[in-house]
């Protein structure tokens, strides 16, 4: 055997021998040293084709010196070389492009949708001749974040920020307490010591982004309906809009507060039970 070894080249894919296939051309692609260095041309290739997994432009390396392969490929055409550089060029511009039809397709929905939310709450006629009285421009930029606005309100948890001040001064003030549960023990949990739940308390509890979405979109239509329901006699839409809209909120707030405030009861008066066998 000389120092290359070529009378022991063994191809490490299929471990045949010059012996085996001696018409099959070999090939040394990377650093390796003995006889791990040789493999056959052909064995190479689909190996090679198997790692790209179709990608022919993904690099390949050396499972055993991790070299990476040079795989030349014969020159293009100048057509073919023009079909190229445009395909990639489509590629470089497409993720652009489809960033841009989303934002538009958003952009000119919060228009189309803040246009209905002005007609419903101003009324089909009003609404349709203050859009036409109003600058352009105004309109561009308006109309859009009218459902930002909707979306960024619901997000406010002002329930939160009232019921913290109501725990910290409802002892302090006797009328509040009438309004809203004490601490109180009560039936089989009588007499047992009163604990302060964890802090903190999860008050801001997580409200999925589609309840967002939906409960602000959705706000001033059950706005209107409220509004022409309890304040028909207010002459002005958009006076009877925002009328129901408070009404809504304070209303859904009192009872999310109520509900939260009981929560937080149970949790200050929950005991473990002794164990009982069986």
């Amino acid at each position: 055997m000389d120092d290359d070894g070529k009378d022991l080249r063994r191809c490490w894919v299929c471990f045949a021998t010059d012996e085996d296939e001696p018409t099959n051309p070999w090939v040394v692609p990377c650093q390796c040293r003995g006889t791990t260095k040789w493999v056959h041309q052909s064995c190479l290739q689909r190996w090679i084709d198997e790692k790209q997994a179709g990608n022919s432009a993904a690099t390949v390396s050396c499972p055993q010196c991790n070299t990476e392969y040079k795989i030349l490929f014969p020159p293009l055409g100048p057509l073919l070389q023009l079909i190229e550089n445009l395909d990639r060029a489509v590629n470089k511009v497409c993720p652009f492009a489809a960033a841009g039809i989303v934002v538009g397709s958003l952009y000119w929905s919060a228009v189309t949708y803040g246009a209905v939310t002005v007609m419903q709450v101003l009324g089909h006629k009003d609404g349709l001749e203050v859009m036409e009285k109003a600058d352009p421009l105004f309109l561009l930029v308006g109309l859009p974040t009218i459902p930002l606005a909707l979306i960024l309100g619901k997000m406010i948890r002002w329930e939160d920020h009232v019921l913290r001040m109501w725990r910290r001064h409802i002892s302090k003030i006797s009328l509040l307490s009438f309004l809203l549960p004490k601490m109180v023990n009560s039936g089989s949990f009588e007499g047992l010591p009163q604990r302060e739940p964890a802090d903190p308390t999860p008050l801001s509890d997580p409200v999925s982004a589609t309840r967002v979405l939906c409960g602000g979109l959705i706000m001033p239509t059950v706005a209107t309906l409220i509004g022409k329901v309890c304040f028909g006699f207010v002459e002005s839409g958009l006076h009877r809009a925002l009328l129901g809209g408070i009404t809504f909120v304070a209303i859904k707030g009192a009872i999310r507060i109520y509900y939260k405030q009981q929560q937080y009861i149970r949790q200050a008066q929950r005991v473990i039970e002794d164990y009982k066998q069986n």
